[in-house]
């Protein structure tokens, strides 16, 4: 390979590679962006007189399976009562 093709495929890698950045910067511009707005809306809900912690954890359940939340809360309700909690 001669130095004009070496030079010729550093380029291309280089424009690629600033491609990959500059997408992956857009993303994180998009996510704060996101986040940001998340924070206006539980700001809302919490000027309502929401509790934005609860609505957190409501927010984390339902993402979850229903089966794993059944025996997570089963589990919890046994260590509640072994310690004297219920």
């Amino acid at each position: 390979m001669d130095d004009n093709q070496a030079d010729n495929s550093y380029r291309v890698t280089a424009n690629e590679l600033r491609q990959f950045v500059e997408r992956i910067e857009r993303l994180d511009m998009e996510k704060k962006d996101l986040a940001d707005q998340q924070k206006e809306v539980m700001a809302e809900a919490k000027a309502r007189g929401y509790d934005t912690k609860v609505m957190r954890k409501v927010i984390a359940l339902r993402k979850r399976d229903k089966d794993d939340i059944a025996e997570e809360e089963a589990v919890l309700e046994m260590y509640k009562e072994a310690l004297g909690m219920s």
